[in-house]
Order: C-alpha cells, then structure tokens, then sequence
C-alpha cells in the first residue's frame, strides 16, 4: 500500500506543477481598449464640446445589450443610444431615426465631426444610425442578439449603407 500511496501522491504533485506552470506562463490578455474620442479642444465652439461629451458617453455604453426601443443603461437600439449620449452631453436630440433625420443639419462624409450622427439605409430605408468617433469609426447599437460597439465606415456593408451624417444645430 505504501507504494501506491507514494504514487498517488507523486502523480498529484506532478498535476498540481503543470496546471501551477500553465498559470505562471502568458499574463491574461485584457480585452482591447476602447479608443475614447478627444475631448474637446480649449476654445472650442460650444456645440462642438457637446458633439465630443456625446460620442464620449456612447462609447462608455459599449457592451450594453442592444433592446428594441431601449434608451438606458439596461439596453438601447440605435437611435435610443444617441438620444441617451446627447442627453447626457446636455443637448436634447429626438428620440426617432426619423425625427434625427428631419432635425439635424445635413452633413456629407467628407466633413464629419467626432459627435455627428451617422445615417444608415438598411433594407431600402433610413432606418440605422450611428455616432462618429473619427478615423472612420463611430459607435452604435447594431441590432437584437448583439451589443453596443464600435465599427467602422470603412467596412463594406456600412460603406455601401452610409446616407449621410448629420449635426444638432
């Protein structure tokens, strides 16, 4: 018995060091982090800072669950994310895809400000919106099953989707 007894006691020690080696290897990777766009620059023009303080609390809301009708911290959809950001920022935004689109100033790609709002035609209407981050980012509530994120304009689908951006006035 004693042989066995030294055996077991051999084999779990030997365990113990390879599970105790495997865990003193690589440190765990902590997740990538969110680039947070700038904040507003000294003598900024007043709603330029409020564009910056909303893109700012949208990204702070990446990982929330995408919700149908959500405009809160348990969940939002799209337009309910910008909502939700400009808010906070201290600027009162619709609550619609719709009423974004009617309200704010047109703006082409090309002139895109960290805060605008990015307009989407998905399925053969305006029907998703976005904030941009700058470097052709921006963030949003994709869709139900999925989380707030940050992805890029320079991506296919959303490239051949962009309408338009639009700003508050």
């Amino acid at each position: 018995m004693p042989a066995c007894s030294s055996g077991i006691q051999l084999a779990t020690l030997l365990l113990a060091t390879v599970i105790l080696a495997a865990c003193a290897g690589e440190p765990p990777r902590s997740a990538p982090a969110v680039a947070q766009p700038a904040p507003p620059a000294v003598g900024s023009r007043s709603q330029g800072g409020v564009s910056r303080r909303a893109a700012q609390v949208a990204v702070k809301q990446v990982g929330v669950p995408y919700r149908y009708g959500g405009h809160g911290e348990s969940g939002f959809d799209c337009s309910g994310l910008v909502h939700f950001a400009y808010s906070r920022a201290g600027k009162s935004l619709p609550r619609t895809t719709h009423g974004l689109w009617r309200e704010l100033e047109p703006v082409p790609s090309r002139d895109l400000r960290v805060g605008d709002v990015l307009f989407f035609d998905i399925e053969g209407k305006v029907s998703h919106v976005g904030l941009y981050l700058g470097a052709s980012r921006f963030v949003h509530a994709p869709s139900s099953g999925r989380e707030v994120s940050i992805a890029s304009l320079d991506s296919d689908f959303y490239r051949s989707a962009f309408v338009r951006g639009g700003r508050p006035r």
